[in-house]
């Protein structure tokens, strides 16, 4: 399954309806300002940098605290995997993730249509990558639950280690949904009308779907934990290019009209169209 969707986004990415010179001498469709953009993307970064501060600050469990764990008290949406443990998961899982952080941003330089604009298109993928992050480790960094493999027997020095209270909410999922979402976003609005896109965006949801799956089997996070990470993931990287983009390329027009109504009285004014 994870190699399927990763093929089907690596096709559809490639594909575009111009050939590659005219493709480069296209406008593109987002609006970018330096003066803007970087602040906000530094900004981002030492936002994410406090909250890495912050997980150091955590502590793990004791023994004690450890042996008072009950599964009973996991909420019953989750309780089904508390105990779960798998080393080849978490290898699985930190493959999918890590490898779709630069897959995902290389297919769209292979792009025809987004590779005339690469450059602009790599400084928005950082920008959104440090959006979530930030989200995503001022989270982690205030909020501890417990992860699951604690309340089984498994996870060795882990067990009592700092990562140990790490489990809301799933960064791996988090992180692979804004890669993949960003990159089919992105896709979209370069070729609008492409044939591919609906394939695009299938295999754009679906593989962070598979990192979820394998971050329960390995005992790191317990299903909502994962449903957030998606949900702020896929939102951070649809929303960040969307807020760049043009509102002329977004399909925004304004155009004088006249006429008669029914009763046969004249009207004139202005019309605005928004394209959905």
């Amino acid at each position: 399954m994870k190699f399927s969707s990763s093929s089907v986004l690596a096709g559809g990415l490639l594909l575009a309806g111009a050939p590659a010179a005219v493709a480069q001498q296209a406008p593109s469709p987002y609006h970018t300002r330096f003066a803007v953009d970087a602040p906000i993307t530094l900004g981002l970064g030492a936002v994410s940098g406090f909250g890495l501060y912050r997980v150091q600050q955590k502590t793990g469990l004791t023994e004690a605290e450890l042996a008072a764990l009950r599964k009973d008290d996991v909420p019953r949406i989750d309780r089904f995997s508390a105990g779960y443990y798998s080393d080849r998961a978490q290898t699985t899982s930190d493959f999918l993730c890590y490898g779709s952080l630069l897959v995902a941003p290389g297919l769209l330089a292979l792009n025809p249509a987004a590779r005339g604009r690469y450059g602009q298109v790599a400084a928005l993928y950082v920008e959104t990558l440090l959006a979530t992050d930030a989200i995503f480790t001022t989270s982690v960094g205030n909020v501890a639950r417990n992860r699951p493999y604690l309340y089984g027997p498994e996870g060795g020095g882990d067990r009592t280690g700092k990562i140990a209270t790490n489990s809301f909410f799933s960064g791996h999922t988090a992180h692979a949904a804004t890669a993949t979402f960003f990159a089919a976003k992105v896709f979209h609005d370069f070729n609008p009308g492409s044939r591919a896109q609906p394939y695009v965006w299938g295999a754009a949801a679906a593989l962070p779907v598979v990192v979820a799956y394998y971050r329960i089997e390995a005992g790191k996070h317990f299903l909502t934990d994962n449903l957030l990470g998606y949900a702020v993931g896929a939102t951070v990287g649809v929303v960040v290019p969307q807020l760049h983009k043009k509102a002329s390329a977004a399909g925004v027009s304004l155009a004088p009209i006249q006429g008669l109504n029914v009763n046969g009285y004249a009207y004139s004014g202005l019309l605005l169209r928004k394209q959905l």
